[in-house]
């Protein structure tokens, strides 16, 4: 069954997202786009997957509870979870390992947490885009304590990435990465031997409505379920792929 999908989604909670950004607004975007799947990563905060989650069922997209984390190195990486229940207690040994920077909202932008009929019902006050203090090659592990998958985002760019972090790709536990729409396939996995065969995602790291890609980029999985995302991401079977 293939699976089309946009795993690096932002929403209004996230302060570099717009305001449009509503758990409503994503779900039925992705419908407009042909994709049968999603994920909502806010930076460092799992805050608008319950009520994102629910209009997704209400939808029929499959949808997957997530946060894009980023770490001591300021590599950023994308979590995903099974329920929402697992994504907040993951967000729960996270919060505690943020600095203790208040959010300026004329600075950063708002971070606004939703319900399910769009309607603001509280804020974040912690700045979302700092570091937390834990580091990248704790991840995948910390991630698969709480029935996830994790992957890093964008390596192909110069700045809030692993291979930036890092200057390469080394053997962390990651099974899947992510590049972006304009890299160049052969020469990063020239550059990056650690991708080997690995899935080459690409998503949107859609902060507008108008970002959320077309659908694309596919997984043939057995079932079209958060598990089957999982475990395919988790290297636990040979899973096809495409960029589109």
């Amino acid at each position: 069954m293939k699976l089309y999908y946009d795993f690096h989604i932002h929403s209004c909670l996230s302060p570099c997202g717009d305001e449009d950004m509503t758990p409503n607004n994503i779900v039925n975007m992705a419908l407009l786009s042909g994709l049968n799947a999603i994920a909502l990563t806010d930076h460092n905060t799992c805050g608008n997957c319950p009520a994102t989650a629910q209009v997704a069922a209400e939808a029929g997209l499959l949808f997957l509870p997530g946060m894009e984390l980023c770490t001591a190195e300021e590599a950023h990486v994308v979590c995903l979870f099974p329920t929402v229940e697992a994504a907040l207690a993951f967000e729960a040994v996270i919060a505690p390992t943020l600095p203790p920077i208040r959010n300026r909202a004329d600075v950063f932008g708002e971070q606004v947490i939703c319900n399910t009929l769009d309607e603001p019902i509280g804020t974040q006050d912690i700045l979302l885009t700092t570091a937390s203090s834990i580091s990248v090659d704790a991840v995948p592990t910390l991630v698969r304590s709480f029935g996830g998958t994790a992957f890093p985002t964008h390596i192909d760019r110069p700045s809030y990435s692993v291979t930036a972090a890092l200057g390469d790709l080394p053997p962390l536990g990651f099974e899947a990465v992510e590049l972006t729409a304009t890299a160049d396939v052969d020469t990063m996995r020239a550059r990056y031997r650690e991708i080997g065969t690995k899935p080459l995602l690409l998503n949107s790291d859609a902060h507008r409505l108008e970002d959320i890609q077309e659908a694309g980029p596919w997984l043939e999985l057995p079932a079209l379920t958060p598990t089957a995302v999982i475990d395919a991401l988790n290297g636990n079977f040979t899973v096809e792929w495409s960029r589109g």
